[in-house]
């Protein structure tokens, strides 16, 4: 396969190109987008010492240093074709100083508009510019997430997209679907005008859902139905190609998981394989802080001043009402639309959500919304919730729970502090899967090392959340005391053949505590840090 390498000016000597040039060469890849790149956020952008301004100046020093060895790739801009006159011919004219230099082809920023792109590729001919056009494509995938990419790349959209879409914004399944067709269309007449473009640069971003289903609408692929070899997308990385056992806990963190696992000598494999290691890594790696900008937690959240407030964003999100919390960059996995009623009930009554799987008796490996790993088999699942608790619920929760003899938890809090009513240190597992031929496959597990580890994680999260908001503001000193009074909590049903046994005990508590403090909230807890005796 074709490799292109990226390589920008932002933070780069002279001395840092070279070297990624060099070890390009030594790798085969011949291939090379040069750009300027962005300044860090926040920042304007400068030069480094010793490094280049330009876009231009890098594409010079390529050619200079390898002559024809690599294809060099540039940037073009279509959103440039609205700017005023002197503007858009400046413009037109830093892209063609690039293609001089010695750039062989263009990649274009991200557009919705097809007539302003026919447009910019018109004028670029018109001014001397020769080499190969690629129109870049960015699939719709959800509102949120066109709404972003559109305003950082300043780009306008048609107002018959918006018309198709802001509808069915709370709906990102509708709006892939509708996006889809949009962008298809885009396409096709991208390819149907006579402006000589010969192909399509996708901008996947990391998520394959939605320009597999461009590809397939524009039937430039098979539809072939993608199974899952496991619940949870596997690493590329070589030394990890063998793991296939993780910790539950991470199910909507994979990046988080990943960074503080990567220096592991070996990773959990095999039919009960060990998923302990030395150490779980730091809270310092990619992936472990929250996403969200204060821009975003206020269009997400608002300024929630109540216990009841937190309530409802948490019951909202597990309705796909809500695009994001701390816990989850994005709506929630489509299995969870199966409990999605009783998970925005736990919410309401108090148990904050965070992580759940409903139990699977037997379905289909091939079934659309539970199925993974080979054809022909069989999957199973242990309903599993995971949840932040206030002390005084907690207390309530616990004894019906342990009236279950099915039902295993653990409770810890943010000092560390664990209970659970587990007999046995080792891993439980909550998922399986049965397939001709092979033995029988328990890719995700609970158990108390990587709980701990997760712990940490958690309470952050909910404390990065608060520092989104003005310090000793009234949103900011709530979510801080639920971090430092309640408590993180999972819970197992192992009775996978009772799906709606595990919401039981949390009914029954729910009704003991409205019948005790109403809609209020309870008295405040001794100390900061709840309880788990």
């Amino acid at each position: 396969m074709e490799t292109c390498m990226h390589l920008t000016c932002t933070g780069m000597p002279k001395e840092k190109v070279d070297i990624a040039l060099r070890e390009a060469k030594q790798h085969g890849c011949r291939n090379v987008l040069a750009l300027r790149g962005d300044p860090p956020v926040g920042k304007e952008w400068e030069a480094v010492e010793g490094g280049f301004r330009y876009g231009v100046d890098l594409v010079h020093h390529i050619r200079k240093e390898y002559g024809d060895y690599f294809d060099i790739a540039v940037a073009g801009y279509p959103q440039t074709q609205r700017l005023p006159p002197d503007e858009r011919e400046r413009e037109m004219g830093y892209l063609k100083a690039k293609i001089d230099a010695g750039a062989n082809f263009i990649f274009t920023q991200m557009f919705y508009d097809v007539d302003m792109f026919i447009e910019w590729v018109q004028a670029a001919r018109a001014a001397g510019i020769t080499v190969p056009i690629v129109p870049g494509i960015m699939p719709v995938q959800t509102w949120n997430g066109f709404q972003k990419a559109t305003f950082l790349a300043k780009i306008t959209v048609p107002q018959a997209f918006l018309d198709e879409l802001e509808p069915h914004k709370n709906n990102d399944e509708k709006v892939r679907e509708i996006g889809t067709r949009l962008v298809a269309d885009l396409c096709r007449r991208i390819l149907a005008a006579d402006i000589g473009i010969k192909g399509l640069h996708f901008y996947t971003m990391n998520l394959e859902k939605g320009c597999r289903l461009l590809l397939e609408e524009l039937n430039l692929v098979p539809r072939v139905e993608v199974i899952k070899p496991l619940p949870w997308r596997q690493s590329l990385t070589p030394n990890r190609r063998t793991e296939n056992i993780r910790p539950i806990f991470w199910a909507n963190r994979t990046r988080s998981y990943l960074s503080r696992t990567e220096n592991w000598d070996e990773y959990p494999n095999g039919r009960f394989g060990d998923s302990r290691s030395p150490a779980y890594g730091e809270l310092d790696g990619y992936g472990i802080w929250i996403k969200q900008t204060t821009e975003d937690a206020l269009r997400l959240w608002d300024t929630p001043t109540s216990v009841e407030e937190i309530r409802k964003l948490f019951s909202r999100f597990c309705v796909g009402d809500l695009a994001a919390l701390p816990w989850s960059d994005s709506t929630p996995s489509s299995e969870t639309s199966v409990i999605a009623q009783q998970l925005a009930k736990l919410n309401e009554l108090g148990f904050l959500t965070i992580n759940s799987q409903p139990a699977v008796d037997g379905a289909k490996s091939s079934d659309r919304i539970h199925g993974w790993g080979p054809a022909n088999g069989y999957v199973y699942q242990k309903a599993y919730l995971e949840f932040f608790v206030s002390p005084e619920l907690l207390d309530m929760l616990i004894p019906h729970i342990e009236r279950d003899i099915n039902i295993t938890y653990y409770v810890i809090n943010n000092r560390g502090d664990l209970r659970t009513n587990t007999h046995s240190d080792g891993p439980n597992a909550v998922t399986w899967g049965v397939f001709p031929g092979k033995e029988i496959v328990q890719p995700t597990i609970v158990e108390a090392i990587s709980f701990m580890a997760w712990k940490d994680e958690a309470y952050e999260l909910g404390r990065q959340w608060a520092k989104l908001y003005e310090p000793e503001s009234p949103t900011s000193k709530l979510i801080d005391s639920i971090m430092d009074t309640y408590c993180l909590v999972n819970v197992v049903h192992n009775d996978y053949k009772k799906p709606d046994a595990i919401f039981q005990p949390f009914f029954k508590a729910g009704a003991e505590y409205a019948a005790k403090y109403g809609s209020a909230s309870p008295p405040a807890t001794n100390g900061t840090n709840g309880h788990a005796n």
